[in-house]
C-alpha cells in the first residue's frame, strides 16, 4: 500500500532528499543483501529518515539453463557494493557525525568505496545507474555473451548434446544461427540464447 502524503509533506520530503546524495559503500561480497536489509533496518529504528533515503543493489535479469530448464535470477552489476543516498555534510559542508556512524557501524559494511573522505557520486553517474538498473531489470539478458565463431553445446530441444559454431548472433532477438551437424552434414539452426552454453 502507498503512502499518501500532503502537499506540505511532500515538499518536505523533497527538501530532504534534495539534501541527500549518493555514495558507494563497499560491502563484503556475498552480503550486499544482508547489509541493505540492515541498512533499511536501521534506517526506521534509529529514525534516520531525515538524513538517509534509499538504499540500491543494482541487478540485471539473466537467463540461463540449469538441469535442462530455463530459469531467470537476479545477477549483481557491482558485486561487493551497495548504493546509499544520504545526507553526510551539512549546509556548511561539516561531517555530519550521526550519518557518518550510521553508515561506518553497519554490519557488513567495510566502508565508503573512495576512503574516509567520500566524495558524493557525480549527477549524471547516479542517473546512468538509476537508468541502467531499470533497463536491466525489465527483460532477461542472456548470462553468456556469444559471439560469431564460438563453439557451442546445445542444451535443450531436438539437437541436445549438439555441438556447433555460431554463425550469426541477433542480440535484440536473443537467436543465434548455429551451424550444427546433423548426420555427418553440417546445417544452420535457429536457437534462443538459453538453449546453448559454450563448449569446453
Amino acid at each position: 500500500m502507498k503512502a499518501e502524503y500532503s502537499d506540505v509533506e511532500m515538499d518536505e520530503i523533497t527538501a530532504k532528499s534534495q539534501n541527500m546524495q549518493w555514495y558507494a559503500l563497499h560491502v563484503l561480497s556475498g552480503q550486499e543483501e544482508k547489509v541493505k536489509k540492515n541498512l533499511e533496518k536501521r534506517i526506521k529504528t534509529e529514525e534516520m529518515q531525515d538524513l538517509v533515503g534509499e538504499v540500491v543493489i543494482p541487478v540485471e535479469r539473466v537467463s540461463e539453463v540449469r538441469k535442462g530448464k530455463r530459469i531467470e535470477i537476479n545477477r549483481k552489476l557491482y558485486p561487493g557494493y551497495v548504493f546509499l543516498q544520504i545526507q553526510l555534510r551539512d549546509s556548511s559542508g561539516k561531517l555530519i557525525e550521526r550519518a557518518w556512524y550510521f553508515v561506518r557501524e553497519t554490519p557488513g559494511v567495510i566502508g565508503f568505496a573512495d576512503g574516509d573522505n567520500p566524495l558524493p557520486m557525480p549527477r549524471e553517474q547516479v542517473e546512468g545507474m538509476l537508468r541502467q538498473i531499470q533497463e536491466r531489470t525489465s527483460s532477461a539478458l542472456p548470462k553468456t555473451i556469444f559471439s560469431v565463431g564460438d563453439r557451442v553445446k546445445v542444451g535443450d530441444g531436438p539437437f541436445l548434446n549438439s555441438e556447433g559454431v555460431i554463425e550469426e548472433v541477433d542480440l535484440e532477438r536473443g537467436k543465434l544461427r548455429v551451424s550444427v551437424n546433423i548426420f555427418g552434414r553440417s546445417t544452420p539452426v535457429e536457437l534462443e540464447y538459453w538453449q546453448v552454453e559454450k563448449a569446453s
